[in-house]
């Protein structure tokens, strides 16, 4: 027999039965997220202290221009708009950025967080309607199995610069070509390790590798390919955030080391 739910009313915003701390999450997302937002961008639009040695900020690499050894194509470039602040940071970060904010682990935190959509389960919404991800802009979430693709080359730029992490600069020829270890070198690798569990941990890299099939036992390497992909997507909650933590962590360092508030030590 069907339970007849028409006199039930609706709740209210931020209304529920529920007894435990359920704004506590909600709350956390919210502030670290904040924080995250506003520290990236502050430190995008500074176009300075990005680099120490042969470390890079990974907020900016690849420097594609810019006054930098590690620019690619050179200074700014003249088709940059006057009125707008250079920074080599405004021309990549839009593309993590976008990979992030479409990720489906994200999506339901900052649903949740910024526009109480719900806040959490059982408890009561700001709106009445809901449109979904089939209306704009919600519809744009689908672009993100096209930034994974960028994800995945952005992935190959951290792992080259933490690889010239290794190679310092002591004899003054400024080719850096003498090995070493320094703490910095440790922290780019931490920083392409957990991006990398992040981003091949992704839902969209999952479909792909599966190769749309209904089974993939009979590839076996497609087979080992999805279940080392689902292996990672399994903590995707977690990789997530750490490396959300540690890709601002490495920046900082980069910068503080730059400024001379650091002493970045040699280990080897």
């Amino acid at each position: 027999m069907a339970e007849d739910l028409t006199g039930l009313e609706k709740r209210g915003w931020g209304e529920t039965l529920r007894k435990d701390n359920w704004w506590i999450i909600p709350v956390v997302v919210f502030s670290v997220l904040s924080a995250f937002i506003v520290y990236a961008t502050w430190a995008a639009f500074q176009n300075a202290h990005f680099e120490f040695g042969n470390y890079l900020s990974p907020f900016y690499s690849p420097v594609l221009w810019g006054d930098s050894h590690h620019s690619i194509f050179g200074a700014q470039p003249s088709w940059w708009p006057g009125w707008l602040p250079f920074s080599p940071a405004l021309l990549i970060l839009p593309f993590p950025a976008g990979f992030r904010m479409t990720c489906y682990y994200y999506r339901g935190a900052y649903y949740k967080a910024f526009w109480a959509d719900p806040p959490s389960c059982s408890v009561g919404e700001p709106r009445n309607n809901y449109l979904g991800e089939q209306h704009l802009p919600l519809i744009l979430q689908n672009l993100h199995r096209y930034f994974l693709y960028f994800a995945l080359l952005f992935l190959c730029f951290l792992t080259y610069d933490a690889i010239q992490g290794f190679f310092f600069d002591d004899d003054g020829d400024e080719k850096f070509n003498d090995f070493g270890i320094g703490v910095g070198s440790l922290v780019l690798c931490m920083n392409v390790f957990l991006l990398g569990g992040y981003t091949t941990g992704c839902h969209s890299l999952r479909h792909l590798v599966g190769g749309g099939s209904d089974t993939t036992s009979p590839s076996p390497m497609r087979s080992k390919c999805y279940d080392c992909v689902s292996c990672l997507n399994g903590q995707h909650m977690i990789w997530a955030w750490f490396s959300l933590v540690w890709v601002a962590f490495t920046d900082v360092y980069v910068r503080l080391c730059s400024m001379g508030i650091w002493h970045d030590y040699r280990i080897y």
